[in-house]
């Protein structure tokens, strides 16, 4: 973490099973810690957290989601994977930072 809030890690794109085409990239397991206890009490709908998020040269706002795991789940649009050449187990260099602190 270089500062508070803001977070930076590597971990490759996958799709969701099932229909929709929702592309993910799990957040690691201490990161997903540290945001869970920064946002303790914050939390939105389904636990979900609002972060802006930056993949290459695109940022967007969007929100990360809890898995049963303990791992947070960033949603990766079509967009974001165009624009940044993402594919199917594709490393996705990541920053993440929560809009609510």
């Amino acid at each position: 973490m270089s500062r508070l809030g803001t977070f930076r890690f590597s971990a490759p794109l996958w799709q969701y099973p099932g229909e929709g085409s929702w592309y993910f990239v799990t957040v690691p397991e201490e990161i997903s810690d540290d945001i869970a206890d920064l946002t303790a009490g914050t939390r939105k709908g389904f636990g979900s957290v609002r972060v802006t998020a930056t993949v290459g040269g695109t940022t967007w706002q969007t929100s990360v989601f809890p898995g049963k795991s303990g791992s947070y789940f960033l949603p990766v649009k079509k967009p974001v994977r165009i624009a940044e050449h993402l594919t199917e187990g594709s490393p996705v260099d990541t920053q993440l930072e929560l809009a609510d602190l």
